[in-house]
């Protein structure tokens, strides 16, 4: 199949395919305990744990939970930051056969009552912080075990203290409630011991929550081997081996912080470093301390960590792979970024990567050695990729604009409980292959380079054409005076949608009529007439999804309700 993928003349020492284990996810941890027994797994603000100790906490998690009713085919929901009880209690749900459906753990009572409903789970993980909201929740299957975990469960002594004088004493204490099992009772009290399921490798692993293309939180099946091929993809290309270690700052209900952070770690006998609350700060202070090998985040997190002054001093030549996804990649960015890491002793380049929590998290991502300028790379070993005409399985030739089609082993199972959604995301071709329709648009170049464009939903169409919000972004990013960029359509009585552009200044005091005037003309230099913004909105901030994006949607909602307030459109 060589001639079909073009882009495997540019792997350089990453092997062109990989064999992949028939086992389940508890397994391949079993199997690195086993291997390297004594080498550290994870690291959560100072403490941790081996992988002898890790999977001893998994044996006990899952007597645990056996104990309480969880049994193989059931549901356990997962509402945790990245931590060792989420962590742990995600793989002694695998042991058992149960289906882990992980969630952010700020979501609100309804966004619990859904996921519950969704998942029609019983069994329920939280911190004590957010007994409240689940408490709240009227399922239509009643919840009826509610785990409490906290924060200092894993915490030195000090440490503890240290919380409990910041933020443990404001947390409320939590009522007399039959529901109710602490985490730390549980992991202390015997428990029979319970064999693992037959499970296989094919099987169910976990739900992940995705908007999809209505906006609707769908649950994503995904199998273990599923996560066995992206963990073991994502290692080989990023060179992740016994010893490395890698910041989980992204979050383990995210397909990214889950697979990759969290995953593939293990699977590789590496270490990762769990961070449960993410900030640029933070993120400055772990580079500085505990100098990890592999950094994964997305596009603000990059530029904020580009503008740290903490980093100005800092050792940077840990880092051996960095890679940036979930969003455009604005080209200052990365090069602010380089310049840092390469001014403090560092030689990696900030790579660009692209995925979807429909093949787990990312797919393909740009090799260690070969830049092409806007690509968000080639396939990862084992996954294919191609350009289908939209809304057809038609493929189409090279430097054609079309939808990003992708197949191979990461490809999730479906749609929980949606056939109809997943027969229009998963279509077979006349190759005979199961291709994912990603709702993403894109191009191939000839040697298999791929380019991201926009997602079909976001596509702006102003006056019949068509409008890249970011194409757009990165001429405004271009511009000395702005710091931060987003391009949206909104509702326009004329044109049906118009271009608005949304920035931050890196001078707030020059946000004036005379700014606005410049930076339209700096785009109309650049892009042609209807990609142009016919207004620009200067503001404070920007506001960022749960995993750092940019989140264009609230701004295009506040936009649209001030609009109406004042009688525009």
């Amino acid at each position: 199949m060589t001639e079909t993928r073009p882009w495997l003349r540019y792997y350089g020492k990453v092997p062109h395919s990989l064999s992949y284990p028939e086992i389940t996810l508890y397994q391949a941890v079993a199997a690195t305990a086993a291997r390297v027994p004594d080498e550290i797994a994870w690291d959560f603000l100072d403490t941790t744990s081996t992988y002898r100790t890790f999977l001893a906490s998994i044996d006990a998690c899952a007597n645990a939970l056996a104990a309480l009713g969880l049994s193989a085919g059931e549901r356990i929901l997962i509402s945790m930051p990245t931590s060792p009880q989420g962590v742990i209690a995600f793989y002694a749900a695998n042991k058992l056969g149960a289906l882990p459906a992980l969630i952010h753990p700020l979501s609100t009572a309804p966004e619990i009552e859904h996921y519950l409903n969704a998942s029609g789970a019983r069994i329920a993980l939280t911190l004590d912080a957010f007994y409240a909201r689940f408490a709240a929740v009227k399922p239509r299957r009643p919840l009826q075990t509610l785990i409490l975990a906290r924060i200092p469960d894993y915490l030195s002594p000090l440490k503890k203290f240290g919380f409990w004088l910041t933020k443990g004493r404001k947390i409320p204490g939590v009522p007399a409630d039959a529901r109710v099992r602490w985490w730390s009772d549980l992991m202390a009290a015997a428990h029979p011991s319970v064999p693992r399921s037959g499970a296989t490798t094919h099987d169910p692993a976990a739900i992940l929550f995705s908007g999809g293309t209505t906006g609707v939180p769908k649950g994503i099946v995904l199998s273990n081997r599923n996560f066995i091929a992206e963990g073991m993809q994502a290692a080989a290309w990023g060179e992740m081996a016994q010893g490395h270690s890698i910041l989980a700052i992204l979050p383990i209900f995210h397909g990214f912080g889950l697979g990759v952070c969290v995953n593939a770690a293990f699977m590789a006998g590496g270490k990762s470093i769990l961070v449960p609350m993410f900030s640029a700060e933070v993120v400055a202070k772990l580079l500085r301390t505990k100098r990890p090998n592999l950094l994964v985040g997305v596009p603000t997190l990059y530029d904020a960590l580009s503008r740290d002054p903490s980093l100005a001093k800092a050792d940077l030549s840990c880092l051996s792979a960095t890679f940036s996804g979930a969003d455009t990649l604005p080209r200052p960015v990365k090069e602010r970024f380089e310049k840092l890491v390469t001014a403090r002793g560092g030689r990696v380049k900030l790579l660009e990567g692209y995925g979807l929590t429909e093949a787990v998290t990312a797919i393909m991502a740009t090799p260690l050695d070969e830049y092409r300028e806007g690509s968000i790379g080639i396939p990862f070993p084992d996954m294919v990729a191609k350009i289908c005409r939209v809304g057809t399985e038609e493929p189409l030739v090279p430097g054609e604009e079309g939808e990003i089609c992708v197949a191979g082993p990461a490809v999730m199972i479906g749609y929980l409980d949606d056939a109809e959604a997943t027969r229009e995301t998963l279509r077979t071709h006349a190759d005979g292959r199961t291709w994912l329709h990603t709702g993403d648009l894109g191009k191939m170049d000839a040697d298999g380079f791929f380019y991201f464009t926009v997602r079909l939903k976001r596509m702006i169409k102003s006056s019949g054409f068509n409008v890249y919000p970011a194409q757009v972004e990165a001429v405004l990013y271009q511009h000395p005076l702005v710091a931060e960029a987003c391009v949206a359509g909104v509702p326009d009585v004329s044109q049906v949608e118009r271009v608005q552009a949304f920035v931050v200044l890196k001078n707030a005091a020059l946000a004036n009529a005379d700014t606005e005037r410049a930076l339209i003309e700096h785009c109309r230099a650049q892009l042609i007439k209807w990609s142009c913004p016919r207004e620009i909105e200067f503001c404070a901030e920007l506001p960022k999804t749960r995993v750092g994006k940019i989140d264009y949607k609230v701004l295009v909602q506040e936009y649209t309700a001030k609009q109406g307030e004042q009688g525009k459109s």
